[in-house]
């Protein structure tokens, strides 16, 4: 089934505030964590057999990986500033380490490595804008991690949905291997709300319906999606923010949409 998981409040003494792995969402490719540094703090990291890509979701910080260093790098000290972030691709079999220069907010994605690319900064102008959908489905795209862009397994993605609007719509799956069709793709959302005390919903459900929730989605929360369509409606007067982590055997990303609103495609 889907989960639905809820920050826990008060960050940990690395600045974890939310903290998603392979084992505890019971799937094989995806990891994703947040972090909430202070102005001055350190978080210092081995990245094991996974790349990592670290997006500065908000304020700026010092960031160290690969023999390489990036200073004061940031661009927004809010997300629903709604301009690209700055990332940091780090490859499986090495190490990063960030310095908060202001209160910071960082996103730890991270996926199977194979040690195909070296460590590398991912500017806000390497970052694809993208306006995707019409009318009440229309939406922003930051494509950070792209297909496009090299990596072995991370697709990352942040989506930007105004108030009463719906996105990840038309509803769409990724949960077959078999392309050029379909890709298999694990996928979680970590989803911000403005103002913050509002709320969003999201549904994830199945052709058979073996599957079939709505969530009310909270500010701070994270979905993970195993399978199924999965789309996201933004409540009146509360704009959506959400940061989408896919990752699966191949890294293309292929999906089927729901047959039942397809149409609204070729409007």
């Amino acid at each position: 089934m889907s989960r639905l998981i809820v920050p826990t409040g008060e960050a940990g003494a690395d600045g974890s505030v939310l903290r998603i792995t392979p084992e505890s969402a019971g799937w094989q490719y995806v990891g994703f964590e947040v972090c909430k540094l202070q102005s001055g703090q350190a978080l210092e990291r081995s990245t094991g057999d996974s790349e990592v890509c670290l997006v500065l979701l908000s304020g700026y910080a010092d960031a160290e990986a690969g023999g390489q260093a990036w200073r004061n790098i940031g661009r927004r000290m809010n997300i629903f500033e709604r301009i690209p972030p700055y990332a940091v691709y780090v490859p499986n079999d090495s190490a990063y380490r960030l310095t908060a220069v202001t209160d910071a907010e960082i996103a730890i994605c991270s996926a199977p490595g194979k040690g195909t690319y070296e460590a590398r900064l991912i500017t806000p102008e390497r970052v694809g804008v993208e306006p995707r959908g019409y009318g009440s489905m229309s939406r922003t795209i930051h494509n950070i991690l792209p297909e496009q862009e090299p990596a072995d397994s991370l697709l990352v993605v942040e989506v930007f949905t105004p108030n009463g609007n719906w996105s990840s719509y038309p509803p769409h799956r990724h949960d077959e291997e078999d392309l050029p069709r379909q890709s298999y793709l694990e996928e979680t959302y970590y989803h911000r709300l403005q103002p913050e005390h509002g709320f969003a919903v999201q549904r994830v459900y199945t052709d058979d319906r073996s599957l079939d929730e709505t969530l009310t989605i909270r500010n701070g929360d994270a979905v993970l999606v195993p399978k199924g369509y999965h789309p996201v409606s933004a409540a009146p007067g509360y704009d959506s923010y959400y940061l989408n982590i896919m990752a699966g055997p191949v890294r293309t990303w292929k999906f089927h949409n729901d047959p039942d609103h397809e149409w609204l495609m070729r409007k």
